[in-house]
């Protein structure tokens, strides 16, 4: 699941926002949250066979802090 926010700020801070973004969209994909939902799912419903979650892929997720077009 996501949430979209709308954020609003001065054109002068804009430089500093697109910075605040990047930092939290990192930490946020950075977890291991399918695998952290699976185990709950597992948990909750220990009767039930989960399908094996998709291999993780190989994306350095740090790179999101330089991309050019992550935000504007």
């Amino acid at each position: 699941a996501s949430v979209h926010d709308s954020f609003w700020v001065h054109a002068c801070d804009t430089d500093e926002l697109n910075v605040i973004i990047r930092k939290a969209f990192v930490e946020l994909h950075d977890q291991r949250l399918l695998e952290t939902l699976n185990d709950s799912f597992k948990e909750m419903y220990p009767d039930i066979i989960f399908p094996p979650l998709p291999k993780r892929g190989e994306l350095d997720i740090q790179q999101v802090m330089d991309s050019p077009y992550f935000f504007n």
